[in-house]
């Protein structure tokens, strides 16, 4: 089965979608709590287990010095530790912690639920494509980049 050619029309559409979906479900959650750059990273050392640096920012994605903001600003908080990576005595790995993979249940449990009552207003076959849609939309999000990651803005420390 061969893709078909995606305008990038269609595609800003998809993404405008997704914008505004996500900045309703951020607004439901815990306000200032945890970035959304460090709440991906939290999902991320949950999902793949204990990362480098450079492989949090590469998934992500963003680039090295907002991911280590990112995780400074975790570190400080307690969602997450440093440990020795057992393949590079000299390297280090980012770890969640227990009050790190709390807080991540948090934030997907209440804006999963915003998202489930938004959901359950739609017709049950559109209600049902938004979910296969999801494994898609993470294939999406693990392909390697084109190019070199963006100069973003950095995530602010936790207080």
């Amino acid at each position: 089965m061969t893709a078909r050619t995606v305008s990038a029309d269609e595609a800003l559409d998809v993404v405008i979608a997704m914008h505004r979906l996500m900045r309703r479900l951020r607004r439901t959650g815990h306000n200032g709590t945890v970035h959304p750059t460090q709440l991906i990273v939290l999902a991320l050392l949950n999902q793949y287990g204990p990362l480098r640096i450079g492989e949090l920012a590469r998934r992500v994605p963003c680039s090295q010095p907002t991911a280590t903001t990112a995780v400074a600003g975790l570190l400080s908080a307690g969602f997450v530790d440093r440990e020795a990576d057992p393949t590079d005595g000299r390297a280090t790995r980012v770890a969640a912690t227990a009050a790190g993979l709390d807080i991540l249940r948090s934030f997907a449990h209440s804006e999963a639920e915003v998202l489930a009552e938004l959901m359950s207003t739609l017709p049950k076959d559109d209600a049902r494509l938004v979910i296969t849609a999801a494994p898609v939309l993470s294939t999406l999000a693990d392909l390697p980049a084109a190019g070199p990651a963006p100069d973003d803005d950095v995530s602010p420390p936790l207080a």
